[in-house]
């Protein structure tokens, strides 16, 4: 067993000093020569796409957590798939049963994914397309119209 030496840990150290460093100087030079135009819309909180008016309490659609719940689902089928095609070849060579049965239980974990995709697929989960643009274009009719009030009351504010 060879002793423990300190240099040996000398690079893995350089590497975090460099990577560190790569992140510290670029926010310094974002800070130091980025553009400064500072207006309300651009210092205004922006949150998934929908602006933050009104109450934190509001009510969302249901797709929004179906969507998310499908992301985690796809998602976890990846972390089984991935160690199961790197396992897979070690079990071809054993006995043949014991790769025709992890093929079959693989393609029946897949055939009950493909079976949940599809049902979401005709529930209409994904098609949000074109409610989203109706709900964003609505939004923005209304935020236009509150504008346009209050600059019509601000100058009869100002003349009283």
């Amino acid at each position: 067993m060879s002793e423990f030496s300190f240099f040996d840990y000398v690079p893995l150290g350089i590497m975090f000093l460099v990577a560190a460093g790569f992140g510290v100087s670029q926010l310094l030079v974002t800070q130091l020569i980025g553009p400064r135009k500072r207006t309300s819309i651009k210092l205004s909180p922006y949150e998934c796409g929908k602006d933050p008016v009104g109450s934190a309490r509001e009510r969302f659609s249901v797709k929004f957590y179906t969507v998310a719940v499908i992301f985690l689902l796809f998602d976890i089928e990846v972390l089984f798939i991935i160690p199961f095609a790197v396992a897979f070849k070690s079990l071809l060579k054993e006995p043949a049963i014991f790769g025709l049965v992890a093929f079959l239980e693989i393609m029946v974990f897949i055939a009950t994914l493909i079976v949940g995709y599809i049902y979401v697929w005709k529930k209409g989960v994904f098609e949000w397309g074109v409610q989203s643009r109706v709900e964003a274009r609505e939004e923005a009719k209304r935020m236009a119209r509150e504008r346009r009030e209050a600059a019509k009351s601000a100058p009869a504010k100002i003349a009283a």
